[in-house]
């Protein structure tokens, strides 16, 4: 195995322990006590603890080993033994953080707020890696990979809501369905910051005739590439250039500074960036 190699995955196995930390804190602290539902196999779990107090870590892991075992073939090696490893770390340092994480025991919509937090920024840093904790996510592969019209979200998110639904109904307790809800809101938030939040940009778009000092003041000032689309006026029939630029947030200021110096007819188009991958950006 080459060095590269070996420093890549000892990097990932960090990941992969900080993100599997975080989240076995978030369950007992603030999302067990409150009687919250995650969703997902963990959240099947957690009913299954509160019916037959077995450990939740261990469920979760049993409940997981058949559907590692049966897609192993359907997606690989790589992908499924990532996955395996984090679902193993999750389960054993969920049943050791059960017993010696103290609950938190503050207003339940503050359980449902850093519950959510901590499982966002916990699934993010996994996933980050090419791995995730199995359950649900899986399952939308498959689903997905037999029926492509449906997604693999759409899948996640009714399988979330049975188990929601599951939860309020055993916990006797339907304002817990409620808060459910809004700390899985707070997790896909947090976990799209986590995925995308660093690389989110802005791609902006300048209409002009005066092309060449403005392409030289973003290269040299900004320090950022520009790409050169050739158009034509619709009302005019003229020949125009239009200049197309991927910056980041605070970069637009600047940008629109340097383009109205040199250009005070320019016309400007600011459109948002989910994610930027390139040079300068996320590799």
């Amino acid at each position: 195995m080459k060095k590269n190699s070996v420093k890549k995955l000892a990097i990932d196995f960090i990941y992969y322990i900080v993100g599997s930390i975080i989240y076995a804190i978030a369950i007992p602290m603030f999302i067990a006590p409150a009687h919250i539902s995650p969703g997902g196999f963990t959240g099947i779990a957690l009913i299954l603890n509160f019916l037959l107090q077995v450990p939740t870590g261990m469920t979760m892991l049993i409940l997981n080993i058949p559907l590692i075992i049966v897609s192993l073939k359907k997606f690989g090696v790589h992908f499924i033994a990532r996955t395996a490893v984090v679902t193993v770390m999750v389960s054993l340092l969920l049943d050791i953080s059960e017993k010696y994480i103290i609950a938190f025991d503050g207003d339940i919509i503050l359980c449902a707020l850093f519950g959510g937090i901590l499982i966002g920024l916990g699934l993010g840093i996994i996933i980050l890696r090419g791995a995730t904790t199995g359950g649900v996510d899986i399952i939308g592969k498959f689903v997905n990979s037999k029926y492509p019209h449906i997604s693999i979200g759409r899948v996640i998110l009714v399988g979330d809501a049975v188990v929601v639904a599951v939860s309020a109904l055993c916990y006797r307790d339907f304002s817990g369905a409620l808060y459910s809800g809004v700390s899985m809101f707070i997790t896909s938030v947090v976990l799209d910051r986590v995925l995308y939040g660093a690389d989110r940009g802005k791609l902006v778009y300048i209409i002009t005739d005066n092309a060449k000092p403005i392409c030289d003041r973003i290269l040299n000032e900004v320090s950022r590439g520009v790409t050169k689309l050739k158009a034509n006026g619709a009302y005019t029939d003229k020949e125009k250039e239009i200049l197309m630029c991927a910056v980041r947030r605070q970069e637009v200021a600047l940008i629109h500074t340097l383009v109205k110096s040199a250009d005070q007819n320019a016309f400007i188009v600011v459109c948002e960036a989910g994610e930027i991958l390139g040079t300068g950006f996320k590799e």
